[in-house]
């Protein structure tokens, strides 16, 4: 093997692994909403159970309350998604890199777009989580001033 034939492999194998790094992003950020998705299901069991057992908040309250985490939950099932979709790109970037390589540089926008795709799919999922933490949020508020008004009577 010729010195510049090393180089370009080893140029080739670190294009390879720099998408590494946003695959390694992404799947924090996946176990972070896979996190956000689990607490929300549980609520929505626990706003279930109070319904069915009858406790003293109105039944039009804890349908308010399953409505908005219902929101939630498909805020952060589409996060999910658009995370899965993006990890699959980031690894389709990498495999295209090297499709590309072997081929002669001959597809030098495949590896792009599909790099282009997985950052678009962060992009979507990001919004997603961002909205689903200001439901969240807004939902807290929304039950602390019921709660606050209850205590008041």
């Amino acid at each position: 093997m010729y010195p510049n034939e090393a180089l370009d492999h080893y140029r080739i194998l670190t294009s390879m692994l720099a998408p590494a790094l946003l695959m390694a992003a992404t799947g924090s950020l996946l176990v972070s909403a896979n996190a956000r998705l689990a607490r929300v299901v549980d609520r929505l069991r626990s706003i279930i159970a109070q319904l069915e057992g009858g406790d003293e908040m109105t039944r039009a309250e804890l349908e308010d309350q399953i409505l908005r985490h219902r929101r939630r939950a498909r805020l952060v099932l589409r996060a999910c998604l658009m995370l899965y979709l993006g990890l699959g790109a980031f690894v389709g970037t990498s495999l295209a890199l090297a499709v590309d390589a072997v081929l002669g540089f001959r597809v030098p926008y495949l590896p792009t777009g599909m790099a282009v795709v997985g950052v678009l799919g962060l992009l979507v999922a990001s919004i997603c989580l961002g909205r689903e933490v200001i439901l969240s949020v807004r939902g807290f508020d929304h039950e602390l001033d019921i709660e606050l008004a209850r205590r008041r009577r």
